[in-house]
């Protein structure tokens, strides 16, 4: 086997894509105002709008198309709601939207009951394929859970009215 070469040069294939013809692969290409007149556009027309639809306060206005599952409803709405008021470089608004996403979860669980169905959450969480490929990881996985379980259990039933022995 041929040792690997300190010179890229020397690398079957090296420098295949640097063609001044094939214009979005060459570095560094001077443009001139002619260059750009290609680039003006018509903007497409406007998706309608008939559910709420969250944007960031970087736009002046929604994209001409856009994609939502789920308006947002419930306390992940109001959740995200909040943190769209915030720049997309602040936690204030990444953080809020992590926790909407847990939040709705719970309140599609919380949905399933209400309409009589019991949620199989072993399944859609992938606990069947991870306990079959990775049961050591599943295993340790389960047993923080429990132990967070049962120490969160036992600090908030405790007997707080317990008279300590020795008072100062």
């Amino acid at each position: 086997m041929e040792p690997i070469t300190q010179n890229p040069s020397q690398l079957p294939g090296w420098n295949i894509d640097n063609d001044p013809e094939n214009d979005p692969t060459y570095p560094m290409r001077t443009r001139t105002p002619d260059d750009h007149k290609g680039y003006s556009w018509e903007r497409p027309t406007q998706q309608p709008i008939n559910i709420e639809v969250l944007h960031s306060i970087e736009r002046p206005n929604v994209t001409a198309v856009f994609g939502t599952s789920v308006p947002p409803s419930g306390l992940s709405g109001v959740i995200r709601r909040f943190a769209f008021k915030y720049s997309e470089n602040s936690y204030l608004h990444w953080l809020p939207l992590l926790l909407a996403d847990r939040v709705n979860v719970v309140e599609g669980i919380v949905e399933d009951l209400g309409h009589g169905k019991v949620p199989n959450i072993f399944a859609e969480k992938g606990y069947a394929t991870e306990w079959k490929h990775n049961r050591t990881a599943f295993v340790a996985k389960m047993t923080t859970i429990a132990v967070v379980t049962v120490g969160s259990i036992l600090i908030l039933t405790r007997d707080k009215k317990k008279k300590h022995k020795y008072r100062y």
